[in-house]
Order: structure tokens, then sequence, then C-alpha cells
């Protein structure tokens, strides 16, 4: 398992897909883009484009809530590599707490199935 911290989060497309800069430390910043790993979170496109508008923008406000608190927005990857839309698979935790496991408990988003 690789852990990252996020210097900057750059955008958030979706309930699931984001650009941030990671710290790779030593003063070494990538930017990258991250699918959030085991959810799958309504399109913005076609009929889940409400629901998927709803589940962007709590997604938005809990990350730019923690950045203006002050709060390390950490990401966990379980592979160093790419998947196959050309994002990594990161899990992302505020105060140890998993982002991607709290939307699905919210009902926000479903468990992504293979």
């Amino acid at each position: 398992m690789y852990e990252y911290k996020i210097k900057k989060i750059k955008k958030i497309y979706d309930g699931d897909t984001m650009t941030v800069i990671i710290d790779l430390g030593f003063g070494v910043y990538k930017t990258e883009i991250l699918r959030l790993i085991d959810i799958d979170a309504p399109e913005l496109r076609g009929e889940e484009r409400e629901d998927g508008l709803i589940v962007r923008d709590w997604l938005r406000n809990r990350l730019y809530k923690a950045v203006a608190e002050g709060k390390e927005i950490i990401i966990r990857t379980t592979q160093d590599k790419k998947g196959k839309y050309g994002r990594y698979l990161a899990e992302i935790f505020i105060e140890d707490i998993s982002i991607n496991m709290e939307m699905l408990n919210e009902g926000m988003v479903e468990k992504y199935e293979k």
C-alpha cells in the first residue's frame, strides 16, 4: 500500500474522479487524476445527472472544508500503476476517516462491482 498527502485539489469532476497535486516528499509534487476505489458515483450525464451533481457537490464541500480547516488529506493506493483509464485508484482519508466509505455508508454511491 502506498500513502501520500494531497498538497492541493485542482478539480473535482464528479463523485469519484478528481485531479490533485500529490506531495511525494522531499519537495517533489506531481499532478494526477484519481479515481476513488471501490465506489461508483452517479454520472453527470443522462438520467443520473441530478444525483451526480448532489454527490459531486457533497464531495467538493467535504474536501474543501477540510482544506479550509487545515486538515491533512491522505490518499492510499494499493497499486503503483494506473488503471485502464489512466487514473490511479485511491482511497481518500481525512483524519483517519475514509471518504470513500463515508459516501458509501451515506448511500450517496454504490459499491463498485468489477
